[in-house]
Order: C-alpha cells, then structure tokens, then sequence
C-alpha cells in the first residue's frame, strides 16, 4: 500500500456546517456517543469528497475503514439532513419580492443517471431522454437575475417535457408571484405555460417568414436577461461533480440536488 496526502478544496466553514448538522441529526435519533465507525466530522468530509469528487463510494469507504454499506448509509442520511433544508418555492418567491428582483429565471436540467427501470406508455423507456439521448432525472430550477441559484424541484424521469415537469412542481406558484410583480423568463420549451412566464416568439411552421423587428428585439432582450440564469444549474454541476451523472438510485436525484443546492447556499456565504 503507498500513502499520498491529498487536499479536500472545499472551504473549511462548509466542512464544519455539515458536521454540526449531522450532530444534531445523531442526538435528535438518539444515537449514543461513541456508537459510530465515523464522528460527524469525518462523515461530513466523506459525503463532501463524493459530491465534489465524485468519487466511488467503495473508495470512500476503503479510506475510512468502513464497510462499503456503512458507507453508503452514512451517505444518504447526510444528503437527507441537507435536503431537509431546502428552500422551499414559496419562501423563495417571498423573499425574491423583499429583495425587489425584476424577474426570475426558470429552467430545466438533465442530470445523468445509470440506466433505470420503467416504461411509458408507449413502450419507450421512462428515464431515457430524447433530446438528450441519454438517461437522466429532469430537474426544474429557478435563478434569480445576477445567476444565483434559488431552488431546485423534484425529479421527474427524463421523458418528461419541461413544460410538464414544470406544470407539475413550479407553475402554480409563479402565476401567483407573475401576478405580483415578479415575471418568470424562460425558454421555447416553456410556451404556452401561462400569462407571466415570458418565452420567445417562435415562428409557426405555416408562417416561415423572419420575425418582424420588434420581435426579433424582444427575443435578443429576453436571451440576455436568461442567459445568466441559466449558468446556475451549470454552476452547481461544475462545484459539485456528483451531479454530472447520478450512480444511486434516480429517483434520489431531486433530494442530491436539493442538498448540493444547501451546500452551494453556505459555500457562498462563507466568501
């Protein structure tokens, strides 16, 4: 065996927030002290290595001196204890008003997974994407004007159209907001979705002549103010590598990025 020493380049306040985190998750259940293979600080840095390294968790257990099923426990209660922090949509919305943005940014996202079981109705595959031919978990998102990253939805399998998926987890909720000062920016994939969610002018098939001036500026504004937002789920994939391709069940995928999205929140505020 050969030794190396290796550097975890995550800021040390977001180390130290998960561990107390995962503390009070352990005497909340009861946990008695000492009853761990890992403390929580050494079970934060392992669930850190995997979303930031994307590493094997039988290798993160190797290292630690754990059992490969201890080491994907201790994984999934941290994203759990994350994921219970995640902002909610309508508290984000709120606190979008306070802060008086213009507007809010929503997108869809494919996160990569292993191939998954299930079938739609007409016999393709449930998870596997078309337009991204891949398997993959479509995620919603919504950013605020300057690229931040706000909130992230559930899954929903990679079949999904983001209209739909959107429908289903975020809609309802910005009409109420649109309806209050705060439109939704969004793209092709989203018209249709409703009075307060601006989408470009597509060109109907019929009518294939070239969008007169005004529309043409207003597709060249909107693709400007979008633009930025949609880098946040970019962003989030780049910091945290776990979510470029998901090897744990998909229909986890929501609650990993739910709880990226509440480390990414303490890694910003720690700068």
């Amino acid at each position: 065996m050969v030794t190396y020493p290796a550097m975890l380049d995550i800021p040390r306040p977001v180390v130290d927030h998960l561990a107390r985190l995962l503390a009070a998750h352990r005497r909340r259940i009861g946990t008695p002290r000492r009853s761990r293979a890992l403390g929580p600080f050494r079970q934060a840095v392992l669930v850190l290595r995997w979303f930031r390294q994307r590493a094997c968790v039988h290798c993160l257990a190797a290292d630690a001196r754990i059992s490969q099923a201890t080491g994907y426990r201790y994984l999934h209660e941290a994203i759990d204890v994350l994921a219970e922090r995640a902002p909610d949509l309508h508290t984000v919305l709120d606190r979008c008003h306070r802060q008086g943005m213009s507007h809010i940014v929503l997108d869809g996202t494919l996160i990569g997974c292993d191939r998954a079981t299930g079938v739609r109705e007409n016999g393709n595959d449930l998870w596997y994407s078309g337009k991204a031919r891949r398997c993959g978990g479509n995620l919603q998102f919504l950013a605020s004007p300057s690229g931040d990253l706000l909130w992230v939805s559930e899954v929903e399998p990679g079949s999904t159209p983001d209209i739909t998926a959107a429908r289903a987890h975020a809609l309802p909720a910005l009409y109420k907001a649109a309806a209050d000062g705060l439109p939704t920016l969004a793209d092709l994939g989203y018209q249709g979705a409703g009075i307060g969610i601006h989408t470009p002018t597509s060109i109907h098939p019929d009518r294939p002549e070239p969008l007169c001036a005004d529309n043409r500026s207003h597709d060249r504004l909107l693709r400007g103010l979008r633009a930025v937002g949609e880098r946040a789920a970019a962003t989030l994939k780049q910091r945290w590598r776990a979510l470029q391709h998901i090897t744990l069940s998909p229909s986890r995928i929501g609650t990993i990025a739910q709880a990226a999205l509440v480390l990414n929140n303490t890694w910003n505020e720690t700068r």
